[in-house]
């Protein structure tokens, strides 16, 4: 349905109230039923308004379309890296990889009940999260060096504390900017469970500007949890009973004015936003839910504004691995990106830059970086 013919839609029950009275008119003045020039001039001027304020409408909307990722044809990613899992944006606009070295997620490396296999092999012994160079993309920093076993998420939160998970030891890690040791750990040590102490896999991290800590909790169990900036749990979702069902929840945007968190809902090859009580609302509303045929299996989500980019990974022969632009108010897809030199083969996670300039995506095998600058659609005109 197209914006016009939704609005005419719309207002269809007024265009019939109008004939109604019009016509009761004319047979009021002339005692018989006849259409009268009084009427069609109605319609006519009725339409002529509606068609007014549909056109402003579409003017204002297409103003707030967001950027179109285009590929930099100048960023080179550093080589030579493990499985490339996580990436986020620090405040001065450099992107920040979490990878893992010489470590890879294999059929084997879990055990039916989520339990590591590969303690013998010790922790990686790279620096596995590194901080690049927002031009060269060259490796400036990195640090994390025998500290983990299986990374997976990366958040950087608005006061530049790290946020780490690692789904080997089924923990979540706070670190404060520039330190090198955890302040903050949740979760139990190789220890998979699924009550409010422990995690299983967990996928990602993202951190409101009040400082509650949500949690996607992960391949296992397929739940949301929303802690206090102290770690104290606040609230499990979905709730028993809750009209909401996860199947790997494996990435996380916030969208602060509409007081939602969208999840990239892998499995259900969805994208959901449910309300997670930051704005300490006491009922959750429904979801808003963007899923379409094209969509496939979402990996990563990131906030631009009231908008998501997001991005697919392998999920059949006939739905291409790409890049997306969601609007969650009106549930839908605003536009579908790609590289240019190259394709996509499995996008993993995705990151904006503050200053929204820029995105960034991070593939596993092969372990690329990419850099997406963001164009306006005034800006080539």
């Amino acid at each position: 349905m197209t914006l016009s013919t939704s609005y005419l839609t719309l207002f269809l029950p007024l265009l019939v109230l109008v004939a109604v009275l019009s016509e009761a008119r004319i047979i009021s003045n002339y005692g018989r039923p006849r259409l009268g020039e009084t009427f069609y001039e109605e319609i006519r001027e009725l339409l002529r308004q509606r068609l007014d304020e549909i056109e402003n409408e579409v003017s204002v909307f297409e103003e707030e379309q967001p950027p179109r990722p285009e590929e930099n044809p100048t960023w080179h990613g550093p080589e030579s890296l493990g499985q490339i899992s996580g990436v986020a944006v620090d405040r001065n606009g450099r992107p920040v990889i979490f990878h893992r070295g010489h470590h890879t997620w294999e059929y084997s490396t879990f055990n039916a009940s989520y339990h590591y296999q590969e303690l013998t092999r010790g922790p990686i012994l790279q620096n596995t999260v590194l901080t690049l160079d927002p031009v060269t993309g060259e490796v400036i920093e990195g640090w994390g060096k025998s500290l983990f076993y299986m990374p997976h998420g990366l958040h950087i939160d608005v006061y530049g504390n790290v946020w780490l998970t690692d789904v080997a030891l089924h923990q979540v890690f706070k670190f404060r900017r520039n330190a090198r040791n955890p302040s903050l750990v949740l979760g139990q040590r190789f220890q998979p469970g699924s009550d409010s102490a422990h995690f299983c896999q967990p996928t990602t991290v993202a951190v409101a500007p009040a400082g509650e800590i949500i949690v996607a909790d992960g391949y296992c169990n397929s739940r949301i949890l929303v802690f206090n900036a102290a770690g104290g749990l606040l609230e499990v979702i979905p709730q028993p009973g809750e009209f909401l069902s996860l199947q790997v929840p494996h990435g996380l945007a916030l969208l602060p004015e509409l007081d939602v968190v969208c999840i990239a809902d892998r499995e259900n090859m969805r994208v959901t936003c449910p309300n997670v009580g930051l704005k300490r609302s006491r009922t959750r509303s429904p979801p808003l839910t963007i899923q379409q045929p094209d969509l496939g299996r979402v990996f990563g989500v990131a906030s631009y504004g009231n908008y998501i980019y997001a991005v697919n990974g392998p999920t059949s022969p006939m739905i291409p691995v790409r890049g997306f632009t969601l609007d969650p108010r009106t549930e839908r897809v605003v536009d579908h990106w790609s590289p240019l030199s190259s394709k996509f083969t499995q996008p993993h996670a995705i990151a904006v830059c503050p200053n929204e300039t820029a995105l960034y995506v991070v593939e596993i095998e092969p372990n690329k970086v990419w850099k997406f600058d963001l164009i306006r659609p005034d800006s080539k005109k």
